[in-house]
């Protein structure tokens, strides 16, 4: 059976490996002094030595010349091999040597070709790794999505602009830390192995502590560990952290996800808010330029302030039914094939007929107190919390709270929950039977100061400032199912 041509190029990059070897070349060495990036090269003056390194992206001989063009982080950047520089010995150990995907060290002049591009004379060249698999046949549009994800690598090599967007990730995530840290938060780290999970509805990952003989489950939220820190002192904390959530996969959700939470002592959910938009605003200015971006092409203003709306009055709104009255709701609920109580529909309803309409950023506020175990009761509306989640595009990017701070009341909350689970279908006792968590309710007997909450997920933000379409494009290794 003949062999594919992908194989034959690897079986004569081996026979080139092996031929390197008997030359005395170490086709691996242990590091290279490169003094400047490729772009800092391409900005030298003409005649300026330079010493960089790079990725060979292509080869062109032309009888005692040899044209390539090399890669790194910073951009692209041609060399220039003449026989009459390297010496015929190392231009034939180069032209018989190298191939594209290779990595090589070059010393020599900066220079301008006939043609105006600007190039390396090279006068000394050094292989520093041997690439033993070709690039895809067509590493310049390599499309398949299968492929991009599994092996991101190629991905980067092949797409430019997904560099592009993991560079803007970056910068998103430094900038949150940097306006967080400018309004005094302290960072912080949470535990991800947790005897007993909380601080969001999630079923959570399970795993053993061999030491221990015990049980133990991935962080679903840093929620509870957060608030203890508010009642040891900490005013003012955040977190960036991976949570892992048992369940579903889609383009808004993988099952390790990047989450931001902060808390702020002496703060409600209104201080929140204000904080939450003016963070997206800049977020959006330093990402694209101004306040208005266009995510698959729809046109979205992160200018503050974003626009504020109950929970109820969404409803009756977008979805036209009055939540305020039970015959309404219970017609609904038959149509979406859903039984609950009339906050559970509340909910229901808002999930099936709302979310997807709120398209700019729009805080939706003041959601049924028996949803919420977590928040502060509202001031004013005794049946509701002081609760808002951030919606954009139709899809949730933030949840906040002012912080249930009641020991006691926390307590009743923790405890009526886990009744109502215990008389669900989906009650699962190996997951839910030590729910409430006694030091949480210890630490809030020593008192936790009246204090806002946010969480707000990252790579969502960054699906919308970057413009991608799936969170596997904002996720550099993103979760696949297992070849076979």
């Amino acid at each position: 059976m003949p062999q594919k041509p992908y194989e034959d190029e690897a079986t004569i990059r081996l026979k080139k490996l092996e031929n390197i070897k008997k030359a005395g070349v170490n086709p691996y060495p242990e590091k290279f002094d490169k003094k400047q990036s490729l772009a800092e090269a391409k900005a030298a003056k003409e005649g300026t030595g330079v010493k960089t390194a790079g990725r060979i992206m292509s080869i062109r001989l032309m009888g005692k010349i040899i044209f390539c063009h090399l890669e790194d982080f910073s951009g692209r950047l041609q060399i220039v091999v003449k026989a009459d520089k390297v010496g015929e010995k190392q231009f034939k150990f180069f032209t018989d040597s190298f191939d594209v995907g290779d990595f090589v060290g070059v010393e020599g002049e900066m220079f301008a070709t006939q043609r105006g591009e600007i190039s390396i004379a090279v006068k000394k060249y050094e292989l520093l790794a041997k690439a033993l698999l070709p690039l895809p046949e067509k590493w310049h549009g390599l499309e398949d999505k299968e492929i991009r994800y599994r092996q991101r690598y190629l991905d980067l090599i092949a797409n430019p602009e997904v560099k592009d967007v993991f560079i803007k990730r970056s910068l998103i995530i430094d900038s949150i830390r940097d306006y967080l840290k400018e309004n005094d938060f302290m960072e912080v780290e949470t535990p991800l192995l947790q005897i007993l999970y909380g601080g969001a509805e999630a079923q959570p990952f399970i795993t053993e502590l061999n030491a221990l003989k015990l049980k133990l489950y991935l962080s679903i939220s840093p929620e509870i560990y957060l608030k203890k820190l508010l009642v040891g002192g900490i005013e003012k904390v955040f977190t960036i952290c991976k949570n892992f959530r048992n369940e579903g996969i889609d383009k808004w959700h993988n099952p390790e996800f990047t989450m931001l939470e902060a808390y702020a002592s002496y703060w409600d959910y209104n201080d929140i808010k204000k904080l939450t938009e003016n963070l997206l605003e800049l977020l959006a200015k330093k990402i694209t330029g101004k306040t208005e971006i266009n995510y698959q092409e729809t046109k979205i203003n992160f200018k503050a302030p974003f626009k504020i709306i109950g929970v109820k009055k969404a409803i009756k709104e977008y979805a036209g039914v009055n939540p305020g009255k039970t015959e309404e709701l219970k017609k609904e609920a038959k149509k979406l094939g859903f039984k609950g109580t009339n906050d559970e529909i509340i909910e229901k309803i808002f999930e099936e007929k709302v979310e997807s309409k709120l398209i700019q950023p729009t805080f939706v506020v003041d959601y049924p107190k028996s949803l919420c175990p977590l928040t502060k009761e509202h001031r004013e509306k005794p049946d509701e919390v002081e609760r808002f989640e951030l919606f954009i595009n139709g899809v949730e990017i933030a949840n906040a709270y002012s912080e249930l701070n009641d020991p006691l009341e926390q307590e009743k909350r923790l405890k009526e929950q886990m009744e109502k689970r215990k008389k669900s279908k989906k009650f699962q006792p190996h997951l839910e039977a030590n729910i409430l968590d006694k030091d949480f309710i210890t630490a809030l007997k020593h008192g936790m100061p009246p204090a806002g909450g946010i969480g707000i997920g990252i790579d969502r933000l960054v699906m919308l400032l970057t413009d991608q379409p799936s969170v596997r494009d904002v996720i550099l290794f993103p979760f696949m199912r297992p070849e076979k």
